[in-house]
């Protein structure tokens, strides 16, 4: 029986992070409620929501596979297609910040997805900033059935913490940890952004090592991201000095505290599975591995993205957009590309709609470029041998002109990114894609 992941968005912060390019907001506790009550009503009417939306899980049966039929011509999807029947075993509560709320609006969540698919739960994560962690909240979110706790940590430098616009220090760490083992969470992964203000060649060490010392099972490190979408970013490239824009370490920097990563992780006992991604043995993200494996999940909340197999689609990002169209309000403020379902025939009242922004029905060709961007980000790469039969090409001659550029590595139908690349893998994907 198919596994299938369930992503749920809570787009609320407690403050925008001066690097943040992400569709989250600070608002009122008092709009938590509300919009957990219209998540869950989401989860619940998924089904009916989504045909009204014109988008399709793969009805009742796996959709025939696309690789392994003549229709490959028309660009029809499948053997990842959705069915009503898989199996729910991994939850990833993200955002925003989702340990703002209220213990009870998670535990409501997760009974929502536990009343609406057949779940068999075995990794359920909750994203978390230490300064929000509290023994009586941690207590309650193991009882609601969470697992998993990914803390956004960004840095152990406080002169650091502080330019990035982070609310939380140092110690804050150190407090939270312990509270959450003594609830019982024995699966914790810490992020750590290579690249923000201040960030120097010894600082970045001592935030490994400490982090070392803390003993997370599991570790993302990013590159700091520059593009208009942050404040920060946005400074950057105009070529300003606010947001300490001037303190921002150079892409060779960057480049450079990745590596150091590579080896301290390595040496520290953490598998390098995923580009930014490092696990002890076992505890690799089941949920995220969904995302780089091309399985299906569903996200639901303002800004979700679903992959059902065969379509993407994504709910629009807008949280007030979102809630409008769900409580059945006239939709205002709608993004390009937005979709909304007609009301049904005889319909009266109020009609929830589903806000969908994105919607795209893959081809054969886009769904090979997925299976060739996510798989090489694996850093056990890819079976060409296996692409190559499931979707009736060749891309041995591609591959083999990566490898005499030193961009990849070949070990007989297996292809993988040379690790000496990975701090420039958009370079390589852009030439694979040519």
């Amino acid at each position: 029986m198919r596994k299938l992941g369930i992503y749920v968005q809570v787009p609320f912060c407690q403050t925008k992070c001066t690097y943040c390019n992400f569709h989250t907001g600070v608002v009122s506790s008092s709009r938590f409620a509300p919009y957990v009550e219209v998540v869950c009503q989401e989860i619940r009417g998924h089904r009916e929501l989504l045909g009204a939306a014109g988008v399709g899980l793969g009805g009742d049966a796996l959709v025939k596979d696309h690789r392994q039929d003549s229709s490959r011509q028309n660009g029809a999807i499948g053997e990842k297609g959705l069915c009503h029947e898989a199996v729910a075993d991994t939850v990833y509560i993200g955002g925003g910040t989702p340990s703002l709320l209220n213990p009870a609006h998670l535990h409501n969540i997760l009974d929502a997805i536990r009343a609406t698919f057949e779940a068999e739960l075995e990794e359920v994560t909750l994203e978390a900033d230490p300064e929000t962690i509290e023994a009586e909240k941690a207590a309650a979110w193991v009882r609601a059935g969470i697992n998993r706790v990914s803390f956004g940590l960004q840095s152990f430098a406080d002169k650091e913490l502080i330019a990035a616009g982070r609310m939380h220090r140092r110690a804050d760490i150190y407090r939270a940890v312990p509270i959450l083992r003594d609830a019982g969470i024995r699966n914790i992964s810490f992020d750590l952004i290579a690249g923000l203000p201040h960030q120097t060649k010894e600082s970045w060490r001592q935030s490994l090592n400490e982090l070392a010392g803390l003993a997370p099972e599991h570790v993302s490190v990013y590159l700091l991201e520059i593009d208009e979408g942050s404040r920060l970013g946005k400074e950057l490239l105009q070529g300003g000095g606010k947001y300490s824009a001037g303190a921002v370490p150079s892409e060779d920097e960057m480049a450079e505290f990745y590596e150091m990563a590579q080896e301290a992780l390595g040496a520290a006992g953490y598998h390098h599975y995923e580009i930014s991604n490092w696990a002890k043995p076992g505890f690799e993200s089941k949920h995220n591995l969904k995302y780089w494996r091309r399985d299906p999940y569903l996200g639901f909340g303002a800004g979700a993205h679903s992959f059902s197999g065969t379509e993407r689609w994504a709910n629009a990002h807008d949280a007030a957009t979102y809630l409008n169209a769900l409580m059945g309000g006239a939709i205002e403020g709608a993004q390009p590309g937005f979709i909304a379902p007609k009301p049904r025939d005889g319909a009266e009242g109020a009609v929830p709609r589903l806000p969908v922004e994105q919607h795209e029905k893959l081809t054969a060709e886009s769904a090979l470029e997925e299976e060739l961007f996510l798989g090489l980000r694996q850093l056990d790469g890819i079976d060409l041998g296996r692409i190559e039969r499931e979707y009736g090409t060749t891309l041995a001659e591609k591959f083999d002109s990566l490898a005499s550029a030193g961009l990849v590595k070949r070990d007989g139908d297996f292809v993988r990114l040379a690790s000496e690349k990975l701090t420039v893998s958009n370079e390589v994907f852009v030439e694979l894609m040519r």
